[in-house]
């Protein structure tokens, strides 16, 4: 059952990508060649962008709560994903990267997050 779960173009990725593209700012998806595969790369600005879902990365949040059915595979494999996620954010800001995350129950905040990000880059390369 798990495979028929989307890990791309997902509703609150799409959101992010037009309130990005309307902003005139582009970006590339999917990036294989840096750690954790970012959802949303700004190489120009190297701003990388994951847009998590609630469940599968661990937000805490109604949406973020662990099935209290088969605890031991749950918890193995959902604590698995956080380390993932914390070890691709170490990897990229090392590199340089400034990452940003976007959480499926808070998209809003998330996009209005971004594009503070890019105008205070942008301030700031302009100095």
């Amino acid at each position: 059952m798990m495979s028929a779960v989307r890990n791309r173009d997902t509703g609150p990725e799409r959101a992010v990508r037009a309130a990005l593209f309307a902003a005139g700012y582009r970006y590339r998806l999917q990036r294989r060649d840096l750690p954790g595969s970012p959802d949303i790369v700004l190489p120009r600005h190297r701003i990388a962008i994951f847009v998590h879902g609630c469940f599968w990365h661990g937000h805490d949040c109604p949406r973020g709560r662990r099935p209290s059915s088969n605890v031991a595979f749950w918890t193995a494999k959902l604590d698995r994903n956080l380390a993932r996620d914390r070890e691709a954010r170490r990897k990229l800001e090392a590199a340089g990267w400034q990452v940003l995350t976007v959480w499926e129950c808070g998209v809003e905040d998330g996009i209005r997050d971004i594009l503070t990000a890019l105008a205070s880059r942008n301030r700031s390369q302009a100095n």
